[in-house]
């Protein structure tokens, strides 16, 4: 009979151990971009806004476990290589280039009757998106992606915002900037460079004062 009460003991041990981990799975699944992607995309989008003749903003960089994710409408081919070179720095596992260029719109004339009258279908798609969602001064479509991206490029090598964790997101054109500074002047010039960036309807601020974490 002891040996079956401790054979219970034992097993229900082993399944009250397994609900903490299965639960810091699931929450592991769950957190926000590491530090370690937020500093690779903010130094990806830069190297992109710092290429000359390269439209600042035209590309949306995302990071997850070091896999870079490029997105958005460049105008040449030779501009989408381009881009991805960009990407590969150091800590760079992969890059998914899922840019599309204004060459392929215009390619639309070429290949069978029924792929031209998508690719037209496609661009007036554009067009009706272009118009609702707005274009920038450099003729760019502003999107959550490109405003967000605008945003990250301006917090780099910004004095105030050294050794800042600030995440940016973007819905409807409503920018939430959550994180840490250092100090309050730094939460004013996060806050000030995000309402600069052209579309930007809102600015929410939820970020805290103190130590990177």
């Amino acid at each position: 009979m002891r040996l079956s009460v401790m054979g219970l003991i034992a097993g229900l041990a082993v399944v009250t151990a397994a609900v903490p981990v299965a639960a810091q799975r699931a929450a592991a699944t769950t957190t926000a971009p590491s530090a370690h992607d937020k500093a690779l995309s903010q130094q990806i989008a830069k190297r992109i806004a710092d290429e000359p003749g390269f439209k600042v903003g035209a590309v949306d960089v995302k990071v997850e476990d070091g896999v870079v994710t490029l997105s958005g409408l460049v105008n040449t081919e030779a501009d989408r290589a381009r881009a991805e070179q960009l990407a590969q720095v150091d800590g760079v596992k992969r890059v998914h280039n899922n840019l599309h260029t204004e060459e392929d719109a215009k390619s639309g004339v070429k290949g069978t009757a029924g792929t031209a009258a998508e690719k037209s279908k496609n661009g007036a798609e554009k067009v009706g998106e272009k118009t609702k969602q707005g274009v920038s001064k450099t003729g760019e479509v502003i999107t959550d992606g490109w405003i967000t991206s605008r945003i990250s490029a301006k917090f780099v090598n910004q004095d105030l915002l050294h050794d800042s964790n600030i995440n940016v997101d973007t819905k409807d054109h409503v920018v939430t900037l959550h994180g840490t500074v250092l100090s309050e002047a730094g939460r004013r010039r996060a806050v000030a460079l995000a309402k600069e960036v052209e579309g930007v309807h809102r600015v929410i601020d939820r970020i805290t004062i103190g130590p990177k974490k």
